[in-house]
């Protein structure tokens, strides 16, 4: 039980977050971010599992699908053999190469057929995968544009304000802990897309969710770098280490 991640406690941390932020900052907008992303939690909590589990109807479906094909090329193959067989010597050797050749077809396409019917369940399950995925990316990136504007060193005042500049109501403390759930948030989208990886064996979905952790294990980096300056300007920073 310690060797995969568990969606349930993901599901519970992240509406632990939500109700800290709430307490927090309840006007603040990423408040519905963190419920958004709550509710793709719970349905790729979902999905992930479904993901695990084969789909035996459409499983059945294809096997059915390749015996009938597979019947029918045993069934072609006896009647050329048959035809051969009547023709005897009369049949020159343009006619028997034609035979040939269109025996080889039939053998390819129905090679080709059984390949694509087999491959059917692993493309439905990349196509739920990445839609899903991106979604998640596509969330991530919104709650970075959350932390935008939320400048610490605006806190060091070392400059006039101008008509353009953004509203920095929040004390060094607030402006630390609304980074920190920035970061938590960022990080526990990272760890919805694992979901995915953990449930598939596809190397295109894999992919994918290294490619959102990479993401925001960088977005977390870079407010992380916030958080350090927003730190080093309290007086007392290691005291007032509060969630």
């Amino acid at each position: 039980m310690f060797s995969q991640l568990s969606s349930d406690h993901i599901v519970a941390t992240l509406e632990r977050l939500a109700a800290r932020c709430r307490d927090r900052f309840a006007s603040a907008s990423l408040n519905n971010v963190i419920d958004e992303l709550i509710g793709l939690a719970k349905r790729d909590r979902r999905r992930s599992q479904r993901l695990s589990r084969p789909y035996l109807l459409l499983r059945g479906g294809t096997l059915l699908a390749v015996l009938l094909a597979l019947t029918g090329l045993v069934f072609v193959g006896e009647r050329v053999f048959n035809w051969a067989q009547e023709s005897g010597a009369s049949a020159d050797v343009f006619t028997v190469f034609e035979g040939v050749e269109a025996g080889l077809n039939i053998v390819i396409l129905a090679a080709v057929a059984i390949f694509t019917l087999t491959r059917v369940e692993e493309r439905l399950k990349r196509s739920l995968a990445l839609d899903d995925l991106h979604e998640l990316r596509s969330i991530a990136h919104v709650i970075d544009m959350h932390q935008l504007t939320k400048d610490p060193t605006a806190l060091l005042r070392l400059g006039p304000r101008t008509a353009a500049s953004p509203d920095r109501a929040m004390s060094e403390f607030e402006l630390g802990r609304y980074l920190d759930y920035c970061a938590e948030a960022l990080s526990l989208a990272g760890k919805i897309a694992a979901l995915y990886a953990q449930s598939s064996r596809d190397p295109v979905v894999i992919a994918a969710v290294n490619d959102i952790e990479s993401l925001t294990s960088n977005m977390s980096a870079k407010i992380w770098q916030k958080i350090n300056i927003v730190r080093d300007a309290q007086p007392n920073a290691g005291e007032q280490r509060d969630d």
